[in-house]
């Protein structure tokens, strides 16, 4: 699997910091942390301290690297440093900004407000960061020859193919292998590209050694011949080498060489990477299409992929926030547009190959991906449960059923109970919990009240109705307090099918 990792440095300034020194301005510094899961910050650097400056633009780089498939968030804390300890805690805070990397490489430059604490500005305190690749993205860009190379193989020719190297730290560093041209003395090796900095280590002059070999299948390689020379050499096409192999050299007195090598292009020239193309302003415009047909099953079972869970998730949301919240730090309006395909849709309920998610055909686009959630969920059926006990007896096992009721409180359901017979049910009494949260023994509250209890023996002689008021009576409150603490707002009704629709 290919990923995108490159290193980028980001600049950073600051304008208009808090002045927190009496007499003068601050002296700020800038530290930069990453979030690495789990509530965890760590810090990846700091610039230096800049001294009696409210608008300060630091000279030190802050380096990392960036990976595209992944949100990279960052945090960029201000202080005023007035001593010589690392530590930050005894120096004052000037205000702090969190953004991911995604965001940062999309800009030009990123602007943000410094807060002191959520909602809580730092002044008119901003932050400004801008980032830039660190990578010499040029390439040397070559098509090679050979002439008459040397028999090496007893029943054939030559399986000729070249190696180059570099010389650094008094070693050679094999840059680049050819593929093998089988039974040829003439042969021709496809153009190739090798980054400028891997090939020469981006000196022109830096001594390069080319290998021609005859390649044997046990490892066993044969030497042709060799040549010395550079990329400035190199590049003076069309340029042509003696292969010289030492040994016969030494040994053959009218010896003159093993062929010769013909470079017909050698060329530098840049290799764009995707951040030039991010940072050059490309936006990535993000469209997402869901699959409702009849194979995932009824939205309303359990057993289907559209099925919501008590937690409000499935697989289709959590694959959509996935990749959604990397995409969308590429897409400048985030105005995303959403669209279904498989399902019977308003207003005449016939089987959809494309409709829009939020079922308005002339503007499908949702705002961020937390747009595209809401008109998922639109397009699905709300669900709440009312579970209905009838029972003779009282609670034996307290603790268990407090700790049960507690979970379920989280869950889109009530719970009635009914008490029939003249047992004690003052247990029951206690799971409803009109007198405050229900509890389980190590102190966690039920997040809402859901449990109503009331012992029939009340109702024998009233109205058949009366019983079902009572019982009843919380439910609407309990559904409103469900989806609101989900942050769920009511669906909007579907027109009904038409008339002589099947």
């Amino acid at each position: 699997m290919a990923h995108c990792v490159t290193l980028v440095q980001l600049s950073i300034s600051c304008d208009h910091l808090i002045d927190k020194d009496i007499g003068s301005k601050s002296d700020p510094l800038c530290v930069l942390l990453q979030d690495v899961g789990g509530g965890n910050w760590a810090e990846l650097g700091r610039t230096e301290r800049v001294r009696n400056c409210s608008s300060p633009q630091f000279s030190k780089t802050l380096q990392l690297e960036y990976h595209f498939e992944t949100v990279q968030k960052l945090r960029f804390g201000i202080y005023d440093i007035d001593n010589k300890t690392l530590d930050l805690g005894d120096d004052d805070f000037l205000g702090g900004a969190e953004c991911s990397l995604g965001q940062i490489v999309s800009s030009q430059t990123l602007t943000l407000p410094l807060m002191l604490k959520p909602g809580k500005p730092a002044g008119q305190g901003t932050i400004m960061v801008s980032a830039q690749e660190l990578k010499d993205n040029r390439v040397v860009t070559m098509e090679v020859e050979a002439r008459n190379l040397d028999k090496k193989d007893f029943l054939g020719k030559s399986d000729p193919f070249l190696e180059f190297f570099r010389q650094g730290d008094g070693k050679w560093h094999l840059t680049y292998r050819s593929e093998v041209i089988k039974n040829n003395l003439n042969p021709t090796w496809k153009r190739f590209s090798v980054p400028l900095q891997h090939f020469c280590g981006g000196d022109s002059s830096t001594p390069i050694q080319v290998r021609c070999s005859d390649y044997d299948s046990d490892g066993s390689h044969d030497l042709i011949g060799t040549f010395y020379t550079s990329l400035a050499q190199l590049q003076a096409v069309p340029v042509e080498f003696e292969c010289i192999h030492p040994e016969k050299q030494q040994k053959k007195k009218n010896y003159k060489n093993s062929g010769t090598v013909r470079v017909k292009i050698c060329q530098v020239e840049t290799e764009y990477s995707f951040l030039d193309y991010v940072m050059g302003g490309c936006q990535i415009n993000f469209t997402v299409g869901i699959d409702f047909t009849g194979s995932n099953g009824d939205p309303s079972s359990p057993d289907s992929l559209h099925y919501l869970s008590p937690t409000g998730v499935n697989e289709y949301l959590t694959a959509l926030w996935s990749v959604g919240s990397v995409v969308q730090d590429y897409d400048t309006d985030k105005l995303f547009p959403a669209f279904g395909f498989g399902a019977q849709v308003p207003p005449d309920w016939q089987v959809s190959h494309e409709f829009a998610l939020n079922f308005n055909p002339s503007n499908p686009y949702c705002a961020g991906v937390q747009g595209i959630v809401d008109a998922y969920r639109q397009a699905l059926p709300q669900q709440y449960f009312v579970l209905l006990l009838l029972t003779d007896g009282a609670v034996t096992d307290v603790e268990a059923t407090c700790e049960a009721v507690v979970c379920a409180s989280n869950l889109p359901m009530s719970v009635i109970i009914v008490g029939v017979g003249s047992a004690d049910f003052e247990a029951m009494e206690q799971l409803d919990a009109d007198g405050g949260p229900l509890r389980t023994r190590s102190g966690q509250a039920a997040a809402r009240d859901i449990v109503q209890f009331v012992p029939y023996r009340r109702f024998q002689n009233a109205p058949r109705e009366a019983l079902a008021q009572t019982v009843l009576a919380e439910v609407p409150t309990q559904l409103v307090s469900y989806f609101k603490a989900q942050g769920w707002a009511p669906f909007k009704p579907l027109p009904p099918p038409a008339k002589g629709t099947a």
